[in-house]
C-alpha cells in the first residue's frame, strides 16, 4: 500500500516513500506542528501492530535508532506506529 504525497496522518503530512521492509513502509513526512521538522514515519501493517512480539521488536528498533549518534546519521528520524486500514 503506497500512501500518496500530501496525505495527512495526524500531525504529519506525507512527502514521499523512502522504502519498505519486513516491518512496514517508511515515508518522508513533514511534522506540521510548531516543530515543523522533517521526519521518517514507519507505517506498520495491522498484523505487526496487533502482534505483541512483533510490536516489541518494532519498539526495540525505534529505541536503537533513537540512540544513534553519528555525523553521517540523520537526527530527525522518528518512528510512529500507524496501522493500515483493513
Amino acid at each position: 500500500m503506497t500512501i500518496p504525497s500530501g496525505t495527512k496522518l495526524g500531525r504529519y503530512e506525507i512527502r514521499s516513500k523512502l522504502g519498505a521492509g519486513g516491518m512496514g513502509e517508511v515515508y518522508l513526512a513533514h511534522d506540521t506542528s510548531e516543530l515543523g521538522r522533517a521526519v521518517a514515519l514507519k507505517i506498520v501493517p495491522a498484523e505487526v501492530a496487533n502482534n505483541k512480539d512483533r510490536l516489541q521488536r518494532f519498539t526495540q528498533e525505534a529505541r536503537t535508532v533513537s540512540n544513534l549518534n553519528h555525523p553521517n546519521s540523520w537526527q530527525g528520524f522518528l518512528h510512529a506506529v500507524t496501522v493500515e486500514p483493513r
